[in-house]
């Protein structure tokens, strides 16, 4: 049984020591193309208008790529398993979204953030506008985001309610299952602005936060890499472009 258990271990060391790594900048330049998960459930960040994805982030990873000689390839799927998969080295690089936090700081690289927001309450009750507000109340969030994460850690709040997508937890609120609704405040402000019939109002933030795509643990070389491409997008004006398409102001950080 231990000399079994010895050669198990051998094997699972043999294992890991040639598993698949995470491809340098350089092994990524040769090939010629950087291969990008997102969501593709985010608008206006990322969402699909038919079958291509589109949004402010694909814009601006495309960008990136360019200026670094490289296509796209992209992946879509659900929020929970893009940075799973960047840690099973699946794809180079994740734009979707994901605000700089220490626990995910412990399991990827985060490149330079490419936006700052926040998340930021929503309500149909115009009496329901603060974090103080939110004592008793239903909540929705989306699941494995930092508005779960922050919205659970306020002790008033009756109960979270977290859904797969963020547009389900929007519904939720507009269906009055929830009384309020923990968002990015951009597409809290662009769900508000493309439906003024359902009646939501926009509140104070509940947390602020640096936004940036990530890439596997330790892999210096390509975030260094897409760090230069994007500091001259944000020198070139080609990033402010593409900031007032989208929000008609210039989001990056201060």
């Amino acid at each position: 049984m231990k000399r079994f258990k010895i050669w198990a271990l051998l094997a699972l060391a043999l294992w890991a020591a040639t598993a698949a790594q995470a491809r340098s900048l350089d092994e990524v330049q040769k090939s010629g193309k950087i291969v990008i998960a997102t969501e593709g459930q985010f608008p206006p960040f990322n969402y699909f208008q038919g079958a291509k994805l589109s949004g402010f982030e694909i814009e601006v990873a495309e960008l990136v790529a360019k200026k670094m000689g490289l296509g796209v390839e992209w992946k879509a799927l659900g929020f929970d398993a893009l940075l799973a998969g960047l840690r099973q080295d699946r794809w180079d690089l994740v734009i979707a979204s994901h605000g700089v936090t220490e626990e995910r700081t412990r399991a990827v690289t985060f490149t330079a953030p490419h936006y700052c927001s926040g998340g930021a309450i929503v309500s149909l009750d115009p009496a329901i506008r603060t974090v103080a507000d939110l004592n008793g109340k239903l909540v929705s969030v989306q699941t494995g985001t930092t508005y779960l994460e922050n919205v659970r850690k306020l002790s008033g709040v009756k109960e979270v309610k977290n859904f797969p997508q963020d547009t389900d937890a929007r519904s939720a609120l507009v269906s009055r299952r929830v009384d309020a609704w923990v968002t990015d405040k951009f597409v809290a402000a662009i769900a508000i602005n493309a439906n003024p019939g359902a009646g939501m109002k926009l509140g104070d933030f509940v947390f602020i936060e640096r936004i940036a795509a990530a890439v596997a643990k330790g892999n210096q070389s390509l975030a260094q890499g897409y760090n230069k491409a994007l500091a001259e997008a944000m020198t070139d004006g080609s990033y402010a472009a593409l900031s007032k398409k989208y929000f008609n102001e210039d989001v990056r950080c201060k």
